[in-house]
């Protein structure tokens, strides 16, 4: 994100300690208003949203600490704090670490205002109370905060709980489809086609070997969607095809390859998925070249695609199928090692192997077997 240079804020609070006039004002608001604008505009969570935002507002207010809570919109229990230090950001997002909140706080964000010397809170408020922010000074070099920090505070303020309503109709949206996905494997097995779904732990292990490989957040985000999403094509192809326990006709092996295309078709008019769309359509494709449906090789091949490409093979070589049975987890892995350069991005799996050696990704594989 292009943040303004600190020598601007520097000059921006500086006018804010002294008297200034409306003009001057003026400025400061609309800069205000600018950089929170560049900040929802580049952030597409909650948690990432409100954690930048304490830190711009440290920055922008001088304050030595910064603070963001939402609650709970039925129980109006504090669920969400992130807070800024100057030094560390922290979240935090779990029962036991919220359960101190002060009366200040809580008086806050069911509606009150706190305008101190040292501190100032606001209420985040649309139609109904989101949560609330605070700001808070404790050296004596930053003197106290006047009207015009809690008029800047309040344009923060009102900012962001455009933002917030955006980011949680985003998410809420994001449930639906996922929930819809969910239902189509719980349709999958109940046909007695539960080798065609993904074991519960799926989705973990590609998680972990995305942040082996040091894939960005943006890029972890679109595997977990994508290890949830790829397969869904399937349910386009002949039950009696994907029930078949001979051979297939290459007919019908066509078909099969088909559900690439399918599962991008299905999932292509949901906007925010579209980064995932490569992915899906690719992770039957061999880093030699000679996969599906295109015949990409090596890094033609989207990262994504080649790392559910690995995770796909391992899960299907570790669970028993009508027409063969399944390898021990160690076989799997010399079986991964083996072509390892022709199907499979070696750097993959290398990355995978040597997971091996973490309990908790062991533990992962063993499951996949149950």
């Amino acid at each position: 994100m292009p943040w303004m240079n600190i020598n601007n804020f520097l000059g921006l609070t500086a006018m804010a300690r002294n008297p200034i006039s409306s003009n001057k004002r003026y400025q400061l608001v609309l800069s205000a208003v600018h950089m929170v604008y560049r900040l929802v505009n580049s952030t597409y969570t909650v948690k990432e949203l409100t954690l930048r935002l304490t830190r711009l507002l440290c920055q922008f207010i001088r304050a030595s600490s910064a603070s963001v809570y939402l609650v709970h919109p039925g129980k109006k229990n504090v669920i969400i704090c992130a807070s800024f230090d100057n030094q560390i950001n922290i979240w935090r997002d779990k029962p036991q670490e919220l359960k101190d909140v002060g009366e200040d706080v809580l008086s806050v964000t069911r509606g009150a205002s706190v305008l101190k010397d040292n501190c100032i809170g606001l209420p985040l408020v649309a139609d109904d109370y989101l949560g609330a922010i605070f700001v808070q000074r404790t050296g004596v070099s930053e003197g106290p905060f006047n009207d015009f920090d809690y008029e800047m505070l309040s344009v923060f303020a009102e900012q962001v709980v455009t933002a917030l309503k955006n980011l949680q109709l985003h998410q809420e949206h994001e449930k639906i489809i996922l929930g819809s996905i969910a239902s189509i494997g719980n349709l999958l097995k109940k046909q007695a086609l539960s080798g065609l779904t993904h074991a519960p732990v799926y989705m973990e292990i590609v998680k972990m070997l995305g942040v082996a490989l040091k894939v960005n957040s943006d890029g972890l985000k679109q595997l977990e969607y994508a290890s949830l999403l790829h397969d869904i094509g399937i349910i386009d192809v002949p039950y009696d095809i994907l029930s078949k326990q001979g051979k297939l006709s290459p007919q019908e092996f066509e078909l099969i390859r088909q559900h690439t295309a399918h599962s991008v078709a299905l999932i292509s008019p949901v906007e925010y998925l579209k980064p995932v769309l490569p992915i899906i359509l690719h992770h039957h494709e061999k880093y030699d070249g000679s996969g599906y449906p295109s015949g990409l090789k090596k890094e033609q091949i989207p990262l994504g695609a080649r790392v559910l490409s690995v995770a796909d093979a391992f899960e299907a070589m570790v669970q028993s199928r009508p027409y063969r049975s399944s390898l021990s987890v160690n076989a799997a892995l010399d079986e991964l090692v083996k072509h390892s350069g022709s199907q499979f991005d070696p750097k993959i799996v290398d990355a995978f192997v040597k997971l091996t050696s973490q309990k908790k990704f062991r533990k992962l594989l063993s499951s996949l077997k149950t």
